[in-house]
């Protein structure tokens, strides 16, 4: 197949990027910099010049590729309405990357939850991620227009990227703080809960959705979990850091209140029954807390 994929220098999508060449596809990746442009075509990707803004950009690529992922902003409205127009009535697969701090709660570090949500779970959206789940709906809809669109939407990502992304978001960030800081901090008293998925078992399930999807799915990504005040114990252990508790209303000026209040304090706990179920994806990864422990570089 000839897959079109934005964020191709990214983590996600360079990673995707990345086993999808392996396997024989052909991949013509966005880029923003003639540098990373330069850098995919040294791993056999097809650069393509342009941002989420060049929307007649998008729109040929779409209709020139056999699919679409779009692993560059879960937040990017007019790119993924361009890509629906672009492919509508082609039943050409588009995969769309969404985040479970879409149903993250407001709990800012101060308690764990009992609620557990599936793909068929009734969603209790905070305002302030009304506008992502906005655009995974669209995403879905777009099945009535003859896109097989599906939304995949990973939890907390660990690993090593495999393409021109290495880092994932949290855990990096924590690590760099702690460095920085001389000590691991969390937000709140670390007592939320994220479900964690390692970065090769995903970019699996993205294969599994190319090939077999449903039109209109919506996929999450997980294979274990663990509260923030485990993942802060685990990286303190690692880099011989203290831990440190931060009141969520001290991090927000700090970190943002975006990463404050749902990157580092909701609690996210979901189930991927309908990948396993529907696309037969079987993670092996298993644990975030054993892979800080053992990889070989933090």
């Amino acid at each position: 197949m000839n897959i079109f994929i934005t964020g191709a220098s990214g983590y996600i999508g360079g990673s995707v990027a990345d086993l999808l060449t392996q396997r024989g596809h052909q991949v013509r990746g966005l880029v923003r910099s003639a540098e990373k442009a330069e850098a995919l075509s040294r791993l056999g990707i097809a650069p393509v010049l342009g941002d989420l803004d060049d929307l007649g950009l998008l729109v040929q690529e779409a209709r020139l590729s056999d699919g679409v992922i779009n692993a560059a902003s879960s937040d990017h409205a007019a790119s993924v309405e361009a890509f629906i127009d672009a492919l509508a009535g082609s039943g050409k697969p588009l995969i769309h990357t969404s985040g479970t701090s879409v149903i993250g709660d407001d709990a800012r570090g101060e308690r764990g939850s009992d609620v557990i949500l599936d793909e068929r779970s009734e969603f209790r959206i905070q305002p302030g991620k009304q506008h992502r789940r906005d655009i995974d709906v669209a995403v879905m809809n777009a099945r009535q227009r003859g896109v097989r669109s599906i939304v995949v939407c990973p939890s907390l990502i660990y690993g090593t990227g495999s393409g021109l992304g290495k880092e994932s978001v949290q855990i990096p960030f924590l690590v760099r703080n702690a460095r920085e800081k001389g000590a691991v901090q969390v937000v709140g008293k670390g007592l939320n809960r994220w479900s964690d998925v390692h970065i090769d078992d995903l970019k699996g399930l993205y294969l599994r959705a190319l090939a077999d999807g449903a039109a209109g799915a919506f996929y999450f990504a997980e294979s274990g979990e663990a509260s923030f005040g485990e993942i802060g114990l685990a990286i303190s252990k690692r880099l011989g850091l203290p831990l440190e508790f931060l009141p969520a209303d001290v991090a927000a000026p700090l970190w943002g209140e975006a990463r404050a209040w749902f990157t580092f304090g909701s609690n996210c706990r979901v189930r991927a029954v309908r990948a396993r179920e529907e696309l037969g994806w079987s993670p092996t990864e298993s644990s975030v807390l054993h892979w800080i422990r053992d990889a070989t570089t933090l």
